[in-house]
């Protein structure tokens, strides 16, 4: 199997069928090897249900976040390669070709980027898109990248590649340090223009801005140094 299209999910009823119909659409368009993987946090709602329905692979796993749903789906999977990308609407999943050219080229990560994609009226709050930039400047000089938007959670990387980076965190700075690790490797990155939509949850976004905006700052300030540190520190 070429290709995993992994969904972290947390009460998202109101969104994942359409996520899943439009990976589906995709899938039949380009003729993939591929599976759709809901990595489901803890779902009270139907969304463990309506993804079975719709033909979906689910994994269950216990320990809550966002880092763990995506630890646990990534081990999970059974594609070389794993796009991953929020299963609440936002995300365009119509066009993988974009990421799949990349990771055939022999990117070992590509991230999305919303700012170069587009951001739909309402879809990103005023926090957010001063918020974003800053952390991403940051983190770009703490790991000596180039990566722009560290926090668009729409990407895809060689699976092989992701387990061997021993990832750890279990929130949403999971978002940080998979860049972070796979620049410290010296990995292959490449970028691609991505479209942010409005949301179809009819609930609270599971953002917490601040919190989850000193838990980025924590890891990169803990965590930043030069490939030639890092790899001393692990070696340590």
């Amino acid at each position: 199997m070429e290709v995993t299209f992994l969904l972290p999910c947390l009460d998202e009823a109101e969104s994942i069928g359409f996520c899943i119909d439009e990976i589906k659409a995709a899938i039949d368009r380009l003729g993939l090897s591929a599976e759709i993987l809901v990595a489901d946090n803890g779902s009270a709602d139907r969304s463990r249900e309506i993804a079975l329905q719709n033909g979906a692979r689910v994994v269950e796993l216990s320990d809550r976040g966002y880092g763990n749903a995506l630890k646990g789906g990534i081990q999970a999977a059974k594609g070389k390669y794993v796009i991953m990308g929020d299963c609440d609407g936002s995300y365009d999943f119509s066009h993988p070709e974009r990421f799949l050219q990349a990771l055939r080229s022999g990117a070992a990560l590509v991230v999305g980027d919303r700012f170069a994609g587009g951001i739909a009226p309402g879809a990103m709050p005023l926090s957010h898109r001063i918020g974003v930039p800053l952390l991403s400047a940051l983190a770009r000089w703490r790991f000596h990248t180039t990566v722009r938007d560290f926090h668009c959670g729409l990407r895809g990387f060689e699976r092989e590649a992701a387990l061997n980076l021993a990832l750890q965190s279990p929130g949403m700075e999971f978002a940080t340090e998979l860049i972070a690790k796979f620049a410290q490797s010296g990995a292959s990155i490449a970028q691609v223009p991505t479209p942010l939509r409005c949301d179809k949850r009819l609930g609270k976004s599971h953002l917490r801005t601040f919190r989850d905006g000193f838990r980025h700052l924590g890891y990169i300030m803990k965590n930043g140094g030069s490939k030639h540190e890092t790899k001393n520190q692990r070696s340590g």
